[in-house]
């Protein structure tokens, strides 16, 4: 058992009753079942979310075969943070173009917002983490045509 205030051994993706700062990643949306589901935690200067080298916090699950799937992460401490999800929909463990995406607050990407890197505005992505769990909904969405929309209801 864990002493009150101390932080988690290890980031196992799980929801733990009590635990301080933790942030429950509810993804929604994705267009299979297949592969491996991808959540970070980004903090700091808004300049660095999305840069994987900057990530405070990065786990990785297959995709459970139905219901809404749910990953919590534990922040370092409250404060302002970011999410991203990426669904390795083909489980090669390279974003390509059959992966799916999506971010806290669930910003609108273009096709040119991916050519040319631009990230969404960290007002459109930050959320704020107090001392209990944080609910985080995020939407998977997929390239179709000339921009990403989410797919079909799960």
């Amino acid at each position: 058992m864990r002493a009150a205030g101390a932080a988690p051994r290890a980031q196992d993706g799980q929801c733990h009753a009590g635990v301080a700062n933790e942030i429950a990643v509810r993804i929604t949306g994705f267009r299979s079942r297949a592969g491996q589901v991808r959540v970070r935690l980004f903090g700091g200067s808004p300049s660095t979310y999305f840069d994987k080298r900057q990530a405070l916090v990065r786990i990785e699950r297959p995709v459970p075969n139905t219901g809404t799937v749910t990953i919590c992460i534990v922040a370092p401490k409250p404060g302002i943070y970011a999410v991203d999800v990426r669904h390795d929909e083909n489980g090669n463990g390279k974003t390509d173009r059959s992966d799916g995406g999506g971010a806290s607050g669930n910003p609108r990407i273009s096709l040119m917002d991916m050519l040319f890197s631009r990230k969404p505005k960290p007002g459109a992505v930050q959320f704020t983490v107090r001392t209990g769990q944080t609910v985080v909904p995020v939407t998977v969405m997929y390239l179709s045509g000339g921009s990403f929309r989410p797919a079909a209801a799960d």
